[in-house]
């Protein structure tokens, strides 16, 4: 007998327990979407409500679990609930930022700082790198509603009629939105995108770069204009009074022209290269922020908003008036969700690795602002790490306000409620209502199966083991027997080879 006979029997539609990566589990979207069922509220951890918090007033959380314990599938349920909330409250929603593709980020940061050992570079890593990263993630988007750049799919979702709202925001937002993205914008053509965005905000060039554009443009007019008055009036070749007023004229001309295209463009330039210099999770070009400063206040570039040092408070600052400017759009806060921390190609599950990326972010002025929550899905390596640091880290970090989840564990009751709310899912409908028991022989009690699956601790194990009874029995009985519940034998055999297995894979010695 093959599966597909055994599910055929019991009216399932597709195997229950063969997704093992939230990502691509079709089962657990589809659970997701059942809102309000039973079967998708045993779909969630029973620490979810904690880690989520009230989306009105975001909070930080910090989650520590095992491979396969859930926290991909947690941030996707975080995301639903965020994209629900905003559908329902669209004068207060909250700005999501995925901070969990680490490849690009990490490889521009490895690369900028020229070390070889990746943990050399990682150890350099400041608070204000993850915040120039976190912003690189989430203004892009921003941009490409607002310019209506949107067939890429990364684009925030700010409502209708993005242009009529971006042109209705207040002037100090208009500046601050094109400032952040001359700042933080996509290196390949960041530069030609501030025109757009300036352009979509109906921003004029400022006052004192078109004052110098029109005395540099239009300077010619001052010797040429006494040229014509010399020849005019017919005076002499040799008057020492026309000769200095030409020659004064012509050298205010050229003093307009130096100002224009030398002594700006290299304050400009040094500018960018400060910025530059200080932004190091970005691969963009100094020409390009010198482009882009050209059409900024050059006030805005002098008065210590940019992030020409590793001041935290620049950050910070910068941080606001992007939550700032998000408020014309309907968003009222920001939620920050960090994930998959061990899968970049540098860290390769690296503990030392994913701590010196990870602890800059565990300070509690960071974690603790106002209309921002931080969601930290982390290994559990980490939290073996983390007791080994001194008290005057945990003063700094202050994980008893974060809403702390020191191991994401399931019991055997909660894993036998998700793999039934599975099972359920892929019936076919209108079926009647079968258990996860009723495909065991009758000897074998829901107590036999919690214990069980108690012992398999995690989701992704817990469905591998249900998967490897299912397969072993369908492997021992012809489709003529029309055996379809699996014996006793087979779940006590499979049980020990699989609780065996996650105990190898939680000593290192085992693959998972």
């Amino acid at each position: 007998m093959n599966l597909q006979q055994f599910f055929e029997h019991w009216g399932v539609t597709e195997n229950p327990f063969r997704g093992e990566e939230a990502r691509q589990d079709a089962v657990f979207r589809r659970l997701s979407l059942d809102d309000g069922t039973s079967q998708s509220s045993h779909a969630a951890h029973s620490d979810f409500e904690k880690i989520l918090g009230q989306l009105e007033f975001p909070s930080t959380s910090i989650v520590f679990g095992e491979k396969g314990s859930g926290k991909t599938a947690i941030r996707m349920q975080i995301a639903r609930r965020i994209a629900e909330h905003n559908k329902a409250h669209p004068d207060r929603k909250v700005m999501l930022v995925a901070y969990d593709e680490l490849n690009s980020f990490l490889d521009r940061f490895h690369a900028r700082t020229g070390a070889t050992d990746p943990l050399e570079s990682f150890g350099r890593l400041r608070l204000v790198d993850h915040i120039d990263a976190i912003l690189m993630r989430a203004v892009p988007g921003v941009v490409d509603a607002v310019i209506g750049e949107t067939a890429s799919g990364r684009s925030a979702d700010l409502g209708e009629q993005v242009r009529r709202r971006a042109r209705a925001l207040d002037p100090t937002s208009k500046r601050d939105l094109l400032l952040l993205q001359a700042l933080y914008d996509r290196p390949d053509n960041a530069h030609q995108r501030t025109g757009k965005l300036r352009r979509a905000l109906r921003l004029g060039l400022p006052r004192s770069v078109l004052l110098w554009n029109v005395l540099a443009f239009g300077g010619w007019v001052l010797p040429v204009g006494v040229l014509v008055a010399f020849l005019l009036m017919g005076a002499s070749v040799e008057s020492v009074l026309w000769q200095v007023l030409f020659g004064v004229t012509l050298l205010v001309w050229v003093a307009f022209l130096f100002k224009r295209f030398v002594w700006d463009a290299m304050a400009l330039r040094r500018v960018a290269r400060r910025v530059r210099r200080q932004i190091r999770v970005s691969s963009r070009p100094e020409e390009s922020y010198v482009a882009s400063f050209g059409q900024i206040d050059p006030v805005e570039l002098r008065s210590g908003a940019l992030p020409t040092t590793d001041s935290d408070d620049t950050r910070y600052a910068l941080l606001s008036r992007f939550r700032q400017a998000l408020r014309g759009f309907g968003y009222s806060s920001m939620i920050v969700v960090i994930d998959r921390i061990d899968e970049p190609t540098l860290v390769n599950g690296d503990a030392d690795r994913m701590r010196a990326i990870i602890w800059p972010l565990l300070n509690n002025k960071f974690l603790q602002q106002d209309g921002l929550g931080v969601k930290m899905l982390l290994p559990i390596e980490l939290r073996h790490a983390l007791y080994k640091e001194s008290t005057s880290f945990f003063q700094e970090a202050r994980l008893d306000k974060q809403n702390l989840v020191e191991r994401l564990t399931w019991s055997g009751s909660m894993l036998y409620d998700l793999c039934e709310s599975r099972l359920a899912a892929c019936r076919t409908e209108g079926a009647d209502p079968i258990s996860l028991l009723d495909l065991f022989a009758e000897d074998v009690t829901r107590q036999d199966l919690v214990d069980a699956l108690d012992q398999m601790h995690q989701p992704r194990d817990a469905f591998k083991f249900l998967y490897a009874c299912l397969n072993e029995h369908c492997s021992n009985v012809t489709s003529q027997e029309q055996s379809y519940r699996v014996p006793r034998l087979v779940l006590e055999t499979v049980r020990k080879q699989q609780a065996d297995r996650v105990q190898q894979l939680y000593r290192g010695i085992g693959p998972a």
